[in-house]
């Protein structure tokens, strides 16, 4: 009568430690199923807006890679992307919840910002920078009579002051604006609009006389001849605008700012997820493909890994604390 219960104990055992074996295993297949479901990547900025073109051409490419699986772009605009941050921070983190984070929001914010409703560092995953962005010095040529920057600058010293058009407290395109002031030796007067749109609205009204736009939402505009093109930012020319010099080439080398949009997933995000996420996003913006359309929208893809984004992010804190501290701005 013994053996028998012997029989049944050693059986037990072997069932409980060969489950114990396949439970990693078993949590492997689990998560090789990712994405089940469709995946919300979350936008700080309104529709049409740069990041929100980005967005929406790796929300197209990952869905097609995924077999068809929907991929969600929620935009959620306001207080220079803060609001969509904060929201991204708190989201559940199992991978279908994302945030295509911005310069400002991850690199600016810390020094800009009194506080935060998040922490950059603490409450996000690094996943991929997609995509690096630069800027055009815009004018309305009806309103201001400047080719380029140095006849920009002349003309701008005979005026009353500089009022330059931001999209945005605490944006690149803030405190490049001052980067700028800072290099021809005037301070400018910031004028914060909710988005690009608008601040070129306000550039069109004559309510200010220049500001920094992304090459991609400039481009239409300057070859329609609406807006005067008179510089970009980046190390080299822009392809959407190769007839336009940098601004460093016209003799202000100091001068070189850029922003970039990248994939972020909440803390805590299974690591074998953010490394699924990872491949697939490097694998859908450097496709032929992929890379071509971003190109056509006015971007530069990267498609990083997570630990190159996540040197960018520690990097671009410091050398933009730089900037926000020369300006004294502090938002609450």
């Amino acid at each position: 009568m013994k053996t028998p219960t012997l029989s049944k104990a050693r059986r037990a055992l072997a069932v409980a430690m060969l489950a114990a074996g396949l439970l990693p295993w078993a949590a492997a297949q689990a998560q090789s199923g990712y994405p089940s479901r469709p995946v919300r990547i979350i936008v700080g900025f309104p529709a049409g807006t740069g990041p929100d073109i980005v967005a929406r051409l790796l929300a197209q490419k990952l869905s097609e890679n995924w077999g068809g699986m929907g991929v969600i772009v929620d935009n959620k605009p306001g207080a220079g992307g803060l609001i969509a941050a904060s929201e991204a921070a708190r989201a559940n983190p199992d991978g279908y919840t994302l945030m295509l984070g911005e310069t400002g929001q991850l690199s600016i914010a810390p020094s800009s910002y009194n506080k935060l409703p998040y922490d950059p560092v603490k409450d996000f995953i690094p996943v991929s920078q997609v995509v690096s962005a630069d800027f055009v010095l815009l004018v309305n040529p009806q309103k201001v009579p400047a080719k380029n920057v140095k006849e920009f600058v002349d003309w701008t010293k005979q005026q009353k002051g500089l009022f330059m058009a931001t999209f945005g407290a605490g944006t690149p395109g803030h405190f490049g604006a001052f980067m700028f002031g800072e290099v021809i030796g005037i301070k400018p007067e910031p004028v914060h609009y909710k988005s690009t749109g608008d601040a070129l609205g306000g550039l069109f009204g004559g309510d200010v006389q220049g500001v920094f736009a992304s090459v991609g939402l400039a481009a239409p505009q300057v070859k329609a001849g609406k807006l005067a093109a008179l510089g970009t930012t980046g190390p080299v020319r822009a392809g959407l605008l190769p007839d336009v010099p940098t601004i460093k080439e016209q003799g202000f080398s100091s001068l070189e700012f850029t922003s970039w949009f990248g994939i972020v997933a909440p803390a805590k995000t299974p690591a074998d997820i953010v490394a699924r996420l990872s491949a697939d996003v490097q694998k859908a913006v450097r496709s032929p493909e992929g890379k071509q359309k971003m190109e056509d929208a006015g971007f530069r893809v990267t498609g990083t890994t997570g630990d190159e984004f996540a040197r960018i992010i520690r990097a671009d804190t410091v050398a933009w604390g730089k900037a926000v501290a020369a300006t004294g701005f502090k938002a609450d």
